[in-house]
Order: C-alpha cells, then sequence, then structure tokens
C-alpha cells in the first residue's frame, strides 16, 4: 500500500472527508501534518504544492491536491490503482 500524506488543520471538514475517503479504499494510515498545530509546515505546504488551502494530499512523491481533486480521481478509478502501488 501507498504512503499516504496529508496537510490538514484540527477542525477542516474537507480533511475529515478525505481521510474518510482514503479508509474506505483501504487506507490503514494517513500520515497528518496538521498546519494549526505547526505554522511553520503552512509555509512548507505552500512552497510543495503552491496551494494554501488545506487538505493537501500526497500519495508516494505524488501530489494529488485537495478533496475535489481526491473525490474526481476516485470517481475516475484512479484511487484504488494509484493507492495499491509498491514505490
Amino acid at each position: 500500500m501507498a504512503k499516504v500524506v496529508m496537510y490538514s488543520t484540527q477542525v477542516c471538514p474537507y480533511c475529515q472527508m478525505a481521510e474518510r475517503l482514503l479508509r474506505s479504499r483501504g487506507v490503514e494510515h494517513v500520515e497528518k501534518i496538521l498546519i494549526d498545530k505547526e505554522p511553520g509546515r503552512r509555509e512548507e505546504m505552500m512552497s510543495r504544492t503552491g496551494r494554501r488551502t488545506v487538505p493537501q494530499v500526497y500519495i508516494d512523491d505524488r501530489h494529488i491536491g485537495g478533496y475535489d481533486d481526491l473525490s474526481a480521481l476516485d470517481r475516475a478509478g484512479g484511487l484504488v490503482p494509484l493507492l495499491q502501488q509498491v514505490a
């Protein structure tokens, strides 16, 4: 199973929906980087992704984007195969 990293905040409903979607597709662990608890990580997220909103999801080293991007990838049938790839 691929490694999943998500930039998030503690109160973001889209972050919760993203995590729920990932778990429904078999992801057992999501490494969450809480940018509200570690403010310096927000700058890291913005420089890595070019975006300022959460969630920002990475599967292995591939930037997927936010919840809408993740959901669209799932609807297109691309999420499960990506999660099942071995890095």
